[in-house]
């Protein structure tokens, strides 16, 4: 074995955890410092190395072929949690848009992105549920278990790959729904009572005075739905990673 192919099979024992550690929120994602994320990268790297087969030689030639499929491969695993968190935003911009909070805006350390206050809210919590249940265990489960069902080498894509990702936008739409539902339930039940309470005193000022309501109902109702949520991260995880499993195994 050469020393370019002990080189090419140390580089390629790093893309599958390290695209895992840059894109999930636990691991690291963006807001981690550089040294700790290449740390664990080279930690994981190290781990799955004992048992992950290498090819011996490989040509210059496909090497790129083969490191974007394991981009592919470590990105669709993590897709899982990138998915739940996704919706957990997903229900703080539809909750900061009916109590009147979205034009409240900052950079969310978890993406990099600008959402409301609500959004980064929901996703940190979202974030310490998967760790208060365990996710993590089971992302590194399914990475360890990839490089049995998905080898390093070469492979080909086939068309599950546009039902899995369609599945896993389904998810962020619905958990996002039903995340923000009982507050958006809540506040439309307010637009009403504000409503008919315009119709009975024309000369009240409903859009002034509604503000104050809004926000109250708003963040009570919101502060005694978070006691769903360990429910509903633990019963849309699995079937995150199911969905995530189907998108990785696209690649054979």
């Amino acid at each position: 074995m050469t020393p370019f192919d002990v080189a090419a099979g140390i580089a390629l024992l790093l893309v599958r955890p390290g695209m895992i550690v840059m894109v999930t929120p636990f691991f690291g994602a963006l807001n981690a410092p550089m040294h700790v994320r290449a740390g664990l990268t080279i930690l994981l790297a190290v781990l799955m190395g004992l048992a992950a087969p290498v090819p011996p030689t490989l040509p210059a030639t496909g090497l790129a072929v083969v490191v974007l499929r394991e981009m592919a491969i470590g990105l669709a695993i993590a897709m899982a949690v990138r998915v739940v968190v996704g919706a957990a935003e997903l229900a703080g911009h539809f909750i900061g848009y009916q109590i009147g909070l979205s034009l409240g805006a900052l950079i969310d350390p978890q993406s990099g992105v600008r959402n409301n206050v609500l959004a980064v809210l929901y996703a940190n919590i979202v974030v310490i549920l998967c760790l208060a249940t365990n996710a993590h265990h089971d992302v590194l489960r399914a990475l360890a278990d990839s490089y049995t069902a998905l080898p390093i080498g070469f492979g080909g894509i086939d068309g599950a790959v546009a039902v899995s990702i369609a599945e896993m936008l389904g998810i962020v739409f619905v958990l996002g729904v039903r995340m923000a539902m009982p507050v958006v339930a809540v506040l439309v039940l307010v637009e009403v009572g504000l409503g008919l309470l315009a119709r009975v005193a024309p000369s009240l000022n409903v859009i002034i005075a509604g503000a104050p309501v809004r926000i109250v109902a708003g963040l009570l109702v919101m502060a005694a739905s978070l006691i769903g949520l360990p429910a509903l991260v633990v019963r849309y995880m699995p079937a995150a990673l199911e969905r995530a499993a189907a998108l990785a195994g696209a690649f054979r």
